[in-house]
Order: structure tokens, then sequence, then C-alpha cells
């Protein structure tokens, strides 16, 4: 894969980081409310439990040699509430990071959207799928993001130095986009193909040129055929 830069080229990093993005648990939302960035939306039981699954993932990694050295999540209350059991267990304070949020969509607040998209009412959000034009643009998510993602390496690899880990909690939708950029490809793409599940984690892991790898683990797979595909998250 060749490197992507995410780095102003006179103050490219001279040592590596890896920043992994971590998609938050199952939300509780017996409505199918597609919430984005509404108030109240926290984790479902099974939303907890993959929060402490994912707890256990990065408590493993340290015991073995790889310690997380920052924390950050946005600031909504599931990507707060997955963070949370990782803090306890590493012991490390969290940043809240703004500019890894959810993004902005239009139809937040509907419940179920495939239905609500029959009035012609909406149609005319519909036009432009490349942007798409029902909400944030794809490029605007992958800049905000990747703003971020720097800013928490350079602080990490200067505290830490060579091989710092960052963990960040987003939510899939600007996480998956980052992905494609990262991997060179479109940013348009048809939501059901998403390699994003729920606390997943897509790490990038960066060097010199930039973005220079990406990977990708499902540490809850187990728990994910209990899920319920909830929209907006």
């Amino acid at each position: 894969m060749k490197p992507r830069d995410i780095t102003d080229p006179l103050s490219a990093p001279q040592a590596g980081s890896t920043v992994h993005l971590v998609r938050h648990g199952e939300v509780h939302n017996p409505g199918r409310v597609l919430y984005g960035r509404l108030p109240g939306f926290g984790l479902s039981e099974l939303g907890q439990q993959m929060a402490e699954g994912i707890a256990d993932h990065f408590q493993q990694r340290a015991a073995a040699g790889r310690p997380v050295h920052m924390l950050a999540a946005s600031p909504l209350q599931r990507a707060q509430e997955t963070v949370t059991p990782i803090s306890a267990r590493l012991g490390l304070p969290v940043t809240v990071e703004e500019r890894v949020l959810e993004a902005e969509n239009a139809f937040e607040g509907l419940s179920e959207v495939k239905q609500q998209l029959k009035n012609p009412r909406w149609w005319p959000l519909l036009i432009n799928p490349l942007r798409p034009s029902w909400g944030e643009p794809y490029t605007s998510q992958v800049n905000r993001v990747l703003a971020a993602v720097k800013d928490l390496s350079d602080q990490a690899v200067a505290a830490h130095g060579d091989g710092a880990e960052v963990v960040v909690v987003s939510h899939q939708l600007p996480i998956w986009v980052t992905r494609l950029w990262a991997e060179g490809r479109p940013l348009f793409h048809d939501p059901r193909d998403r390699e994003c599940s729920l606390t997943s984690v897509t790490s990038l892991h960066i060097g010199p040129g930039g973005v220079e790898s990406v990977s990708y683990a499902e540490p809850n797979r187990e728990l994910l055929k209990d899920a319920t595909n909830l929209p907006g998250a």
C-alpha cells in the first residue's frame, strides 16, 4: 500500500505510531431512530458487554507488550460509555475529541428511514449520493478525522517515542471513509459494504510517509450475532 500523507512535509513524524479507530458498542434504540448526533442514546446491555470486551482486548495487548499510551473519544454518549471501561482497565484519562464525532445527517431523528424515503418530500436530499447530498460530505469527515489522528499521533510520539499507540472511539461512517481514503479507494460506497462492525478496531499504522498501512480486527466477533442492525451508528 502506498503511504497516504496526512502531514505537512515540514513536520512529518520521524517515529512510527498506531492509531486505533474503535467503533462504539451497540446502542439501546428500540424505536429504530436514526440518532446521529442526538443526545440520550447510550449503550444497550449487549453494548456494555462489548465495551468490556474491547477493554479486555486492549488490556491483553498491554500485557503482551503493546500498551496504549493515549485515549480519546467522541463526546457522544455511546462513545463515552464505550471508552470508559478501557480507561478504567488501562488507567488512562480520556480526551474528548470533537473531530471524530458522528457525521451530520439530514435524516437525523427519523425512525424507519427506508420507509420514510418513499415520501417525495425527502427526494431532493437524495440527488447526489457521491457527496452525499443528505449530510456532511465524505471529504469533510475524512479531513477532520485525519486532523485528530495526526494531532493525537504527534502528542503520543512526543511523549512516548517510536511505536506509541492511541485508541480513539468514534463512529462507523467517519471511520469507514477514513479507511477508504487511507487505502486509496473512492469515498462513495454502499453502506451495506462497510467493514466496521460494533467495537471493531480499524488501525492506522503511521510512519514518516503518513498512513503506511491499515489493519482491521473484530475482538467482539462472538457478540455480533446477537446485535441489532441499528441506524445512525
